[in-house]
């Protein structure tokens, strides 16, 4: 068996804000966008995927690192961007509600954490220049 893809499949009451962030801000690509009599549906490309398992205590800790409390639920979507600090303020003047600023995790990363709409979590992480990727 092998994989193909992660998909992270969110409903959204209001669609068409939903739609508007995460496509026209965000600048996910449209794969494939579905109307019909039972509603629609659109796929966005966010690039290579991957699936982060935590166990509480490190999403306890990540929570603490990007934001200094524990806020998030049990799914956090997250975003590498080439600019951590431009992409949250301009997520920010989308909508979103900004938890914590950018900031320097202790792994090198300068993440910051957003409410978006339809009520997920997103941190946004920028890898350092020449940097070697790591989990957060």
């Amino acid at each position: 068996m092998s994989v193909r893809q992660l998909r992270v499949v969110v409903t959204a009451e209001d669609y068409d804000d939903a739609l508007r962030f995460y496509r026209d801000v965000l600048g996910l690509t449209e794969l494939g966008a579905f109307t019909g009599e039972h509603g629609r549906v659109t796929i966005l490309d966010a690039g290579r995927a991957t699936l982060e398992l935590s166990d509480p205590e490190h999403a306890e800790y990540i929570d603490e690192v990007e934001v200094g409390s524990r806020v998030a639920g049990h799914i956090r979507v997250a975003f590498e961007v080439d600019d951590a600090a431009v992409s949250t303020q301009t997520l920010a003047d989308a909508g979103a509600t900004v938890l914590a600023e950018p900031t320097t995790t202790p792994w090198g990363s300068l993440n910051s954490r957003l409410e978006a709409p339809a009520g997920l979590q997103l941190t946004l992480f920028q890898e350092p220049a020449g940097g070697e990727r790591f989990v957060g």
